[in-house]
């Protein structure tokens, strides 16, 4: 009956040691779950899950209150004579409201990309100011 006693005991410890390893885990985790991600870039393209994509300077990413500023959008537009689209960059802030910021809900967020120094996008976001 001892060696039923042992391996019981056996059995026990490495249970309590299983549930600390999984606490610490856990612990870890939700350490870094609010951690926000640091752009190297100054314009972040942000797809969101309507399908809106917005440039600007987004702040917060990775917490739970991201807030996007200096936003643009693009618009397409086509002429009625030669049928030729024309895309736009629109700066928020002309709209009735006059919004300076945009707080977005991250879990609406489908990712986040870079606008390249060199990309159109930087090139219009340049011209705009």
């Amino acid at each position: 009956m001892k060696k039923d006693q042992q391996g019981s005991r056996m059995a026990w410890a490495t249970l309590a040691l299983v549930a600390v390893l999984a606490v610490l885990c856990m612990s870890i985790a939700c350490v870094h779950q609010d951690e926000e991600v640091k752009f190297q870039t100054p314009y972040q393209a942000v797809l969101l899950t309507n399908g809106q994509v917005y440039f600007g300077q987004l702040q917060g990413y990775g917490t739970p209150h991201p807030v996007l500023t200096n936003v643009f959008y693009v618009i397409s537009q086509t002429n009625p004579e030669t049928k030729q689209v024309n895309n736009v960059l629109i700066k928020r802030g002309k709209e009735l409201h006059e919004p300076d910021r945009m707080y977005l809900n991250p879990r609406l967020i489908v990712f986040v990309e870079p606008v390249g120094a060199s990309s159109k996008v930087a090139q219009l976001i340049a011209q705009a100011k």
